[in-house]
C-alpha cells in the first residue's frame, strides 16, 4: 500500500484516489436466491462489484443490480467457472482483485483479511478451509479427503506448501496477472492459479476461512468429475513453462 497517502491532507476525495482500488469479482450461474444474502455484506471500501452472469436462466443480473449499487453486470461468452473468472479479472478496474463465491458459502465479510494481507506486502492471499480457525460446513468426508491429497500432490510435485488448493476465495494485486497465463475454464481455476503464482515467484500467504453451506439452490461442482478435472491440471503443470 502507498505510503504517500499520509502525506495528503485536506480534501478526502483526494486521500480516497491514492488507496488501492477493490475490484470483487462474482461469478454466478442462476443464484438470484442467495444475491440478496451476499452482496449487501460487501465491505463499502470495495469500489467495484463485477457480476459475471454465466448464461443463468434466472433473474440474476436485475436481483445483482438491486442489491449492490456499485454492481456491474457481464455476461459470459463462454462457459465455466474459469472462464467467468477470467472474464471478469479482464474488465476489473481495481488494482486488486477478490473473488468471491454467489452462493453464500465464503463470508464477505472476511475480505478485509485478505485486503490486509496484500497491503502487508504479499501479492497473493490464497484461502483455505484446512488452516487455523478455518472450517467448512459444506464437505462430507470424502470431499476433506480428497481435497487434502490434491493439496498433498501439488506440494509434492511443485514445491508448494499449501493446505487448501481448490478454495476459490482468493485475493492478489491485479499486476500479478501480466506474470502468469491463466487458461482453465472449469473449476480447476483455482489450482491451476495457486500453482502458476507459485511458478511466477510471487509472495504467497494462506488466509483461513470459513465455509458456509450454500444457501438456496444446488451446487454445479461434481466431486469425482470436477476432482479428475483438477488432478489432471495439476498433472499438467509438470509439462508446461
Amino acid at each position: 500500500m502507498r505510503d504517500d497517502r499520509q502525506t495528503i491532507s485536506g480534501n478526502p476525495a483526494d486521500i480516497d484516489t491514492l488507496l488501492p482500488r477493490v475490484s470483487v469479482v462474482v461469478p454466478a450461474i442462476n443464484e438470484s436466491a442467495n444475491l440478496p444474502h451476499v452482496l449487501p455484506r460487501i465491505p463499502v471500501s470495495v469500489k467495484e462489484v463485477l457480476l459475471v452472469d454465466g448464461h443463468s436462466s434466472d433473474d440474476t443480473a436485475t436481483v445483482a443490480l438491486k442489491y449492490h449499487p456499485k454492481v456491474r453486470v457481464i455476461f459470459q461468452k463462454g462457459k465455466g467457472k474459469g472462464d467467468a473468472l477470467r472474464s471478469g479479472f479482464g474488465e476489473a478496474s481495481g488494482d486488486l482483485i477478490v473473488t468471491l463465491d454467489a452462493d453464500g458459502s465464503m463470508r464477505p465479510e472476511e475480505i478485509p483479511h485478505f485486503l490486509e494481507a496484500l497491503a502487508n506486502g504479499y501479492d497473493f492471499a490464497k484461502g483455505t478451509r484446512f488452516k487455523g480457525n478455518a472450517g467448512s460446513s459444506d464437505m462430507e468426508g470424502h470431499r476433506v479427503f480428497g481435497n487434502r491429497m490434491l493439496a498433498k500432490i501439488t506440494n509434492l510435485l511443485h514445491g508448494t506448501k499449501y493446505t487448501d488448493v481448490t478454495y476459490g476465495y482468493n485475493a492478489f494485486w491485479k499486476r500479478c496477472l501480466g506474470k502468469v497465463e491463466l487458461r482453465s475454464n472449469g473449476f480447476d481455476i483455482e489450482t491451476e492459479t495457486a500453482i502458476r503464482f507459485k511458478k511466477a515467484k510471487l509472495k504467497i500467504i494462506e488466509i483461513p476461512s470459513y465455509e458456509d453451506a450454500r444457501i438456496n439452490g444446488k451446487a454445479n461442482l461434481h466431486s469425482l468429475r470436477d476432482g479428475w478435472y483438477i488432478l489432471k491440471a495439476i498433472l499438467k503443470e509438470l509439462v508446461r513453462k
